[in-house]
C-alpha cells in the first residue's frame, strides 16, 4: 500500500503536532491498520458520500492518540483520506480535531479529486 499526503494535510499535521506530540507515531499505527483494512469500518470510519467525485473518500472518527492519555479512541481527532483500491494507494486529505472544526473540508476534497 502506498501512502501520500496533500500539502494541506501536511499543514494540518504540523499544526496539530504542537498540541499532540505523539501524532506521528499514532499515524504510523493508523497506516499499519489501513494496510490490512483500508475500507470503511463502522463505527470507527465511514464513507463520505454525496460528493460529485468517483474516488472513495473515507473519514476515520475514532483515532487513538497517546498524547491524550485516558481518552483512547475518543480523542476527538478526525482523519479524511482517499482510497484507490485498483492502485493500492491512500492519500491523506485532512486531519483535524472535532473541537476545532465541525466537519471535513468538502471543498478541499472536491478540488483535489474531481
Amino acid at each position: 500500500m502506498e501512502f501520500n499526503q496533500l500539502p494541506e494535510f501536511n499543514k494540518d499535521l504540523k499544526s496539530l503536532l504542537k498540541k499532540y506530540r505523539t501524532l506521528n507515531d499514532d499515524l504510523g499505527e493508523i497506516k499499519t491498520i489501513l494496510k490490512k483494512r483500508p475500507d470503511e469500518r463502522p463505527p470507527f470510519s465511514f464513507r463520505i458520500d454525496h460528493l460529485e467525485i468517483k474516488t472513495c473518500i473515507i473519514k476515520i472518527k475514532k483515532i487513538a492518540c497517546k498524547a491524550l492519555k485516558g481518552r483512547g479512541v475518543n480523542s476527538g481527532l478526525r482523519l479524511v483520506y482517499a482510497y484507490f483500491p485498483d492502485e493500492q494507494k491512500i492519500t491523506f486529505i485532512e486531519l483535524y480535531h472535532k473541537n476545532d472544526k465541525e466537519n471535513e473540508d468538502r471543498k478541499r476534497i472536491t478540488e483535489n479529486f474531481k
